[in-house]
């Protein structure tokens, strides 16, 4: 394994402490080290039973290709403390202080933020709170009708945000379509792009069967810059 991990806990607001996991490059990782790029990913619904976990086969396969990956619970979740909210907006508190720990604890100056599943719209709506984020890429951002009931004051804030985004999704995803994708990104700001897995299915995608892949057009996203 060309990677080592780290165990930390991360204060977020209100005393909330939050479970985190670094995942570090060795000398011996495939690609060159990203200097002070730090990619944080969040994990899917916490009241789905999302966790960190979910996110690990990312990270490491991030850190195997030299970057620094940080994956946490969000509050409620794991072994972290407080409660998940229903509608994720208290958890966009927990992306901002683990963005922040990052920019002082791993000298990150430069931040991707990744969010899976209902982690993608959390994650977008820190994207424009932290100025060292300089881009965001979605892994079956729920974009759907159904999901929108809880998840739609998300959108907004994503996509007028200017900076580079990624959305990847199955083309069988239950929740939202390639059309309902496709109508929302019409709206979008700045560059934005899209990648569509032929005959995945939401859950699917969150299934170590992917993780490579994910790795794959993440570090592509990234070298495109």
């Amino acid at each position: 394994m060309s990677s080592t991990t780290e165990f930390c806990t991360i204060e977020s607001s209100n005393g909330i402490k939050l479970d985190a996991r670094i995942f570090k490059p060795n000398e011996t990782a495939d690609g060159e080290e990203e200097g002070n790029l730090v990619i944080v990913l969040v994990h899917p619904y916490s009241i789905l039973g999302g966790c960190q976990g979910l996110m690990k086969g990312i990270a490491r396969g991030l850190a195997n290709r030299g970057f620094t990956a940080v994956t946490f619970d969000m509050r409620g979740a794991g072994r972290s403390t407080g409660r998940p909210s229903i509608t994720g907006f208290s958890e966009v508190n927990d992306v901002v202080s683990v963005c922040q720990w990052a920019t002082l604890n791993l000298s990150a100056n430069r931040i991707l933020l990744v969010g899976s599943s209902a982690g993608a719209p959390i994650a977008g709506s820190a994207v424009d709170q932290i100025k060292e984020v300089i881009g965001f890429v979605s892994l079956g951002y729920p974009f759907g009708l159904t999901a929108s009931i809880l998840f739609g004051r998300h959108h907004k804030t994503i996509l007028q945000s200017s900076k580079p985004k990624l959305f990847v999704m199955g083309t069988k995803d239950g929740f939202t379509s390639v059309k309902q994708l496709e109508n929302k990104l019409k709206t979008a700001a700045g560059r934005t792009e899209t990648y569509l897995i032929e005959g995945a299915s939401h859950f699917q995608m969150e299934g170590p069967a992917y993780d490579a892949e994910m790795v794959n057009l993440i570090v592509q996203f990234i070298s495109s810059w």
